[in-house]
């Protein structure tokens, strides 16, 4: 009987950190501080010398940053968010929790991300901000992005939460604007126990809002006295000391996933769309969070891997611009067939250190045998 590949497993790049992950729990432990403590100073500090970032500010979720950034940067009612269609529902959500109006405007082929000319297009008198999100494997064209933005006096804001280990002309993603965001979430590239999440800025001043607004608005000189209306978004001690840990081995994971990324690769070149890397203006690298192919059967084909065992994640079964809490929004209604098309086709594969390659080499022996005959 086959062992079934999980789509995502990090069982053993747990125990590849287990010593020193095993040393910072207990300390937690014994500390008896739980939620923004001395665990997380220490994984602000790592995470802003990792990046380059000048400020680092640890929250609950990525989700949780997002709307901290856009609230910190003055983006609110009657504003417009310029967003790309094809990405998690997070990017949207989190422009209307404050109060800001979403644009969606369609993504590039192969990258999926943000059309630097669509996105022109659809700038207007409301026009605040574009955010673009960097998707999958690699940023989206950051160099003709903050052209544009400067351009137009708009804020650059980027949901960089897959973005970890990217970089642009020597620039960390999330850095090219005023402040990005990174995910911690357990199937990300550096990932917790849970959910966890940061911002990342070079903005003293747009760090400080955020940190006053994740711990309910309170005054950074006295405790219970609240200046503004925050929320609860604070980040467990505990995930820090995971986050910290996995951090040791965040550079040689991510050569990992990209020898991987080469062997699918060189093996579904052939038979399915595979990845495609965007032409770069600026030195740049790829980071594979998620491995995405492409087939007109892709329906099938999951339904074919899953009944040998291995498991695949459909990115995204919808656009943002097809999701039914966006119907009435008038961004919604903009052309995107490029990410519609992608909605129907793509599909993402086990990718993760912990994967062999003859787990790699028999899900590309699987999806071979499926097309075989048939069309990609």
């Amino acid at each position: 009987m086959l062992i079934p590949i999980p789509f995502y497993s990090c069982a053993d790049s747990v125990r590849r950190n287990w010593e020193s992950l095993e040393r910072r729990v207990r300390a937690v432990a014994d500390s008896g501080r739980f939620t923004s403590g001395p665990m997380v100073a220490e994984l602000e500090t790592a995470i802003a010398a990792y990046t380059g970032a000048k400020h680092a500010v640890a929250c609950n979720n990525g989700t949780d940053a997002l709307i901290l950034m856009l609230k910190a940067a003055g983006i609110g009612p009657g504003d417009e968010v310029i967003v790309p269609a094809y990405t998690f529902f997070a990017t949207v959500s989190s422009v209307l929790r404050v109060g800001a109006e979403p644009v969606i405007v369609d993504v590039l082929p192969g990258s999926y991300a943000m059309d630097p000319e669509r996105a022109a297009a659809a700038i207007g008198p409301r026009t605040k901000a574009i955010m673009p999100a960097h998707m999958f494997s690699q940023t989206a064209d950051l160099v003709a992005l903050t052209e544009l933005a400067a351009q137009h006096g708009l804020r650059l804001l980027e949901d960089s939460a897959e973005a970890i280990g990217m970089w642009v002309n020597g620039r960390h993603a999330g850095l090219w604007g005023r402040a990005g965001v990174l995910s911690f979430f357990p199937t990300k590239t550096l990932g917790g126990i849970g959910d966890a999440g940061m911002l990342i800025t070079d903005d003293a001043e747009l760090a400080a809002e955020v940190r006053r607004r994740r711990c309910h608005g309170q005054a950074t000189d006295g405790a219970y006295v609240y200046e503004v209306l925050g929320w609860n978004s604070r980040c467990d001690e505990l995930q820090a000391a995971v986050l910290l840990s996995r951090l040791e081995t965040l550079d040689a994971e991510i050569e990992r996933r990209a020898a991987l990324a080469a062997r699918y690769t060189e093996r579904l070149a052939a038979v399915v769309d595979t990845p495609w890397l965007a032409p770069a203006k600026s030195p740049s690298n790829q980071v594979w969070y998620v491995y995405l192919i492409e087939s007109d059967r892709r329906d099938a084909l999951v339904e074919h891997l899953d009944a040998h065992g291995v498991g695949t994640e459909v990115y995204y079964p919808r656009s943002l611009s097809e999701q039914p809490a966006l119907r009435d929004l008038p961004g919604a209604s903009l052309p995107t067939p490029v990410a519609t098309v992608a909605s129907r086709r793509a599909v993402g594969l086990p990718l993760y250190p912990d994967l062999t390659d003859a787990q790699v080499d028999r899900v590309c022996a699987l999806i071979t045998d499926f097309h075989q005959g048939g069309t990609r």
